[in-house]
């Protein structure tokens, strides 16, 4: 039970993947065309079944013409030999008229004969007739019927090539969307962003070393100021500034010295 259930199951899913793979291989225009062409081949086989049939009646119509024409010749036969086989009886022949008498009874019998089957056939002929009828109005209808399925074909062709570039217009504005942050223009303004964040960064990065240079640059133009003053108050000069060419090395120097200093003064 458990076999037959997994076998059903996977019966039914190859025919649905089956399914899926035709629909998604189905072209409207394609399928259309097609169904015409199918309907059209039908026409085609009912219209020679159609004229088979009436073939058919024909000859049958021509047979029972011809059993009534077969008929109406006996029959005269029958009263030629019949007014003869008289003539002979008004002038004494009684052989003569008994003869004639004779061939008018076989005129006869086989004019009744063609009349049977004449009549034998007569209702074959009406039902072919109705159905001849009937063929014909089916055929009309089918031809119809094409003829809507070319005017619906082409609506429906119409509305799929719509359709079709509805969804190629939609795909091509949604792939170009600026306010959808995947869409590729996000994308590469991102990347745009990221590169002149880097540029900024790189800029701030640049002056704040050029600043740090011209610091340094200002401390050793002080430190130059400093020892070539302490030279000229040694050598009993002015500490006022004038220019100095920049030496030594500044000895570290903080408010305890001062204090020592001034201490040293008072003492003397």
């Amino acid at each position: 039970m458990s076999k037959q259930s997994i076998f059903g199951r996977m019966s039914q899913l190859m025919r649905a993947n089956v399914n899926a793979m035709l629909d998604r291989a189905e072209d409207p225009e394609k399928m259309l065309d097609q169904m015409v062409r199918d309907f059209t081949n039908n026409i085609r086989e009912a219209e020679e079944a159609v004229a088979q049939t009436i073939g058919n009646l024909r000859m049958m119509e021509d047979d029972y013409k011809e059993d009534l024409d077969t008929a109406r010749e006996w029959g005269q036969k029958a009263l030629a030999a019949s007014r003869k086989s008289d003539d002979f009886g008004k002038d004494g022949d009684e052989q003569s008229a008994a003869k004639f008498d004779n061939l008018a009874k076989v005129a006869i019998q086989r004019q009744i004969d063609s009349e049977n089957s004449a009549k034998a056939v007569e209702p074959t002929i009406q039902s072919q007739r109705e159905t001849v009828e009937q063929l014909r109005s089916g055929l009309e209808q089918m031809k119809t019927k094409r003829q809507q399925l070319i005017s619906k074909r082409d609506e429906l062709v119409a509305r799929s090539k719509a359709a079709q570039a509805q969804s190629q217009v939609h795909d091509a504005v949604k792939s170009i969307d600026i306010m959808d942050p995947t869409s590729e223009l996000g994308r590469f303004e991102e990347k745009i962003r990221r590169d002149e964040a880097m540029v900024r960064g790189q800029n701030e990065l640049a002056a704040s070393s050029l600043d740090s240079q011209f610091e340094q640059l200002e401390d050793l133009g002080e430190q130059a100021e400093v020892e070539a003053r302490l030279a000229a108050l040694r050598s009993g000069g002015s500490s006022e500034p004038r220019s100095l060419e920049a030496g030594g090395d500044e000895s570290a120097v903080d408010e305890s010295d001062f204090a020592a200093l001034e201490a040293e003064k008072d003492k003397a």
